[in-house]
């Protein structure tokens, strides 16, 4: 069973980190945004070094074991299911058409796409369609 650490448990998660390891802390995300698609995703950390000092493991020299299981904590030995990694694309939601597509749209759709459209112009601008043109 993999291990976890909570906040709490940080300076126990220091003591037991293992050079060249990853490990994983999970984010999330703000849904109202519009910036991601999951609520939900999964960084990596690999600790490749000890602070001068104190000893204790750090990322590249930036964020060291005991603050990393701190503030972003619970950290995980392996990667949480069912998330996908921040730094890997998301999915793909729509794709290429395939050869020959032909998309119909029907009567109820272009009344649709009209509506937007009217609804996206402010009434000052819009050009009166009864009007005759020169």
């Amino acid at each position: 069973m993999p291990k976890s650490w909570k906040p709490s448990q940080a300076k126990q998660f220091a003591r037991e980190v293992t050079l060249g390891k990853t490990y994983y802390t999970v984010n999330a995300h703000a849904r109202n945004l519009g910036a991601y698609e999951d609520t939900h995703t999964y960084s990596e950390h690999r600790f490749t070094g000890r602070r001068p000092f104190t000893g204790t493991p750090c990322t590249d020299g930036s964020t060291d074991a005991v603050t990393l299981c701190q503030r972003f904590g619970p950290v995980y030995e392996q990667p949480p299911r069912g998330l996908r990694n921040l730094a890997d694309p998301a999915p793909q939601v729509a794709g290429p058409l395939p050869a020959g597509y032909e998309g119909v749209l029907d009567e109820a759709e272009l009344r649709g796409l009209e509506k937007l459209q009217r609804g996206s112009i402010p009434p000052r601008l819009r050009r009166d369609l009864n009007a005759r043109r020169a």
